[in-house]
């Protein structure tokens, strides 16, 4: 009986530690969900298909580490009708983000800096920050007054800072931005790097005094150059040895190999009753194909291109509390100062450090369970977290412009649960 009993726990403990170090595929019911509710999941995406919503979805699901749903449907180009596939690799923009925030946090934990430090210890540039007062639509001159105080990283980290966004932000400051040739960061630049432009950007105004308010901005792209400043390696050196070959994320890049263009997904946009692909820029005037172009501007806030399953394992990391794949990339307790809501005072969603945040303030929206994180990219790809639950979801599109979400994806995840 004892030995029966050990090698049952010793199997359990294994199992655990299998689950923390990869992500394996598994029947849906190992994981306490049930196959056939599930496919209600197909159904969903099929219905947004045959609707011409999208041109194709990449949907993955996992949770205690065991893949339980892992599908491609559609097209990858809806003009050569070439089937997606789920190792295809998506522009993944604003999912950038949040591994510019664990990048910074990797260098907080070898105190490199206090997160209440200002920028301008590191980046002089943002020294005296001045105000937006007034702004002339005519010929984008203004006016402006001094800030109260200096941006700390952690108002980055938060986008508290009152930086503004380049290409999708307010019409003030999309001008001001353009005058100085500040982007949004979305695609290759030739010429300037990242450091460039954000010494400029530090000389430019804020829309509001740091700390007042969230205005989802810059921000990120600022905290990617400072880890260059405070790691001596560029971003792209500093995310593929610190981060990428550590989590085993072989797909995860600024610019794509050669032999990796073909699995690019084409850009789509809605047109009449269908989809078409785009044959014109977007944004601030950046080329769809960006992820094949040669540059040095590694933009920590939009610039990577990936895929579903790589990112699942950054997604991972967090529900292991830190590890993975055998690598500790941050403490359990830097993990949940990530994940604890930074803007309490603010009337503004919750947000960690570099996350959305469920909590009890708006735990009454969906059936995500409160700890859980969150975010997406500007070509409707989404993704969140479930600590408790232990869940890892997302649903991967590429459309530009996208008016479905993330088709009520979340919730087809939570009805599935069984145990």
């Amino acid at each position: 009986m004892a030995r029966k009993l050990f090698t049952f726990l010793f199997s359990l403990l294994v199992a655990t530690l299998v689950a923390q170090q990869s992500l394996l595929p598994a029947k849906p019911e190992e994981a306490g969900f049930s196959t056939e509710r599930l496919a209600r999941i197909d159904q969903t995406i099929t219905s947004h298909l045959n609707a011409g919503h999208i041109p194709g979805a990449v949907v993955f699901i996992a949770r205690n580490g065991k893949v339980v749903y892992h599908k491609a449907f559609g097209y990858s180009d809806t003009d050569t009708k070439t089937a997606l596939k789920k190792d295809d690799l998506f522009r993944i923009a604003s999912q950038s983000k949040a591994i510019t925030s664990l990048a910074i946090m990797m260098l907080w934990e070898e105190n490199k800096f206090g997160l209440d430090d200002p920028v301008s210890r590191y980046i002089p540039e943002f020294k005296n920050p001045r105000v937006l007062t007034r702004f002339n639509i005519a010929d984008s001159t203004y006016s402006t007054e001094p800030a109260k105080s200096e941006i700390t990283i952690r108002q980055l980290l938060t986008h508290t800072s009152g930086l503004d966004y380049a290409g999708i932000g307010s019409q003030e400051f999309k001008a001001i931005y353009a005058k100085s040739k500040i982007t949004s960061g979305i695609g290759g630049l030739e010429g300037p790097t990242i450091g460039e432009a954000m010494k400029k950007l530090g000389s430019l105004p804020l829309k509001h005094h740091p700390g007042e308010k969230y205005t989802y901005g810059l921000n990120t792209d600022v905290l990617g150059y400072l880890v260059e400043v405070l790691s001596g390696k560029s971003l792209d050196e500093f995310f593929r040895t610190r981060i990428f070959q550590p989590l085993g994320m072989k797909d995860t890049h600024f610019y794509l190999p050669a032999e990796k263009y073909n699995r690019l997904v084409a850009l789509h946009e809605h047109s009449g009753n269908g989809m078409a692909t785009i044959k014109h820029s977007i944004y601030d005037n950046f080329n769809p194909d960006y992820p094949k172009l040669k540059s040095t501007y590694y933009s920590g806030g939009a610039g990577l291109t990936s895929t579903i399953e790589d990112y699942a394992k950054f997604l991972q990391l967090f529900i292991n509390g830190g590890t993975f794949n055998g690598n500790r990339l941050i403490s359990r307790k830097t993990v949940e100062l990530m994940l604890t809501n930074q803007i309490p005072d603010l009337q503004a969603s919750p947000f960690g450090l570099g996350f959305g945040l469920e909590t009890a303030k708006n735990d009454h929206l969906d059936p995500a369970t409160v700890g859980s994180f969150s975010w997406g990219g500007a070509f409707n790809t989404n993704y969140w977290g479930d600590p408790k639950e232990k869940i890892v979801a997302l649903i991967y599109t590429n459309i530009y412009g996208a008016r479905y979400g993330n088709m009520g994806i979340r919730t087809m995840v939570y009805q599935s649960i069984i145990d």
